[in-house]
């Protein structure tokens, strides 16, 4: 029915987790099948950015579903003025990407592996890489509206098969937002559903509904 109704493309419709896998990350069958139909709707496009409400989610589902599946995965962190990626997944909070957009570190130095157990372990060859958001000081949108920002991006999009992106919010930063979607392969709305806008953000391509 949501495939009817939306003006864009919806890629999946997904249960939305139920955090009984026991690891942080870690999907059950169901979530990864689920993930797994996503990461295929989305193949050929290295490069996927996320926004909206359920975008840490998705976007956690969509980067072990596709580790799990062989590829090679980094999972970037650029909601710099809400970071919950190391949160969740229980990574150090610092230093992530803001440090590094700071010139602080260097990149090898944001790079968090993640090993996946159960399930999505599957026929991963390398452990999720991922990179948390950091301390973000100055404002959020001045560190992801740089050059330094474009170019990582770019590099990891060539470094790895896929680059999934946790992004700004719609409300926090629309402007860093169109910025990273310039550099996308595919920006996608993840809502749950009930929420789906009747008027996506111009900077959205396509939607991902949990239910």
């Amino acid at each position: 029915m949501l495939r009817r109704r939306s003006k864009i493309p919806v890629l999946a419709e997904i249960s939305a987790p139920q955090g009984s896998s026991g690891r942080p990350g870690g999907l059950g069958r169901d979530e990864l099948g689920g993930y797994s139909g996503l990461a295929g709707a989305l193949s050929g496009s290295q490069i996927t950015l996320l926004t909206g409400p359920a975008k840490t989610d998705v976007a956690i589902g969509l980067a072990a579903a596709a580790t799990a599946a062989g590829q090679r995965v980094a999972l970037l962190e650029c909601d710099l003025a809400s970071p919950a990626l190391a949160g969740v997944l229980g990574l150090e909070p610092e230093p992530g990407f803001a440090e590094y957009l700071r010139g602080e570190i260097d990149a090898p130095q944001t790079l968090q592996p993640l090993v996946l157990a159960g399930p999505a372990s599957g026929r991963a060859v390398e452990p999720l890489a991922c990179i948390v958001g950091g301390r973000a000081d100055p404002p959020p949108s001045a560190l992801l509206l740089s050059e330094r920002c474009r170019q990582a991006v770019e590099r990891l999009g060539r470094a790895y098969d896929l680059l999934v992106i946790d992004g700004p919010s719609l409300a926090e930063d629309p402007d860093a937002l169109a910025a990273l979607a310039k550099l996308s392969g595919r920006t996608a709305l993840c809502v749950e559903q009930g929420q789906v806008p009747k008027r996506p953000p111009a900077a959205v391509d396509s939607l991902v509904v949990l239910d």
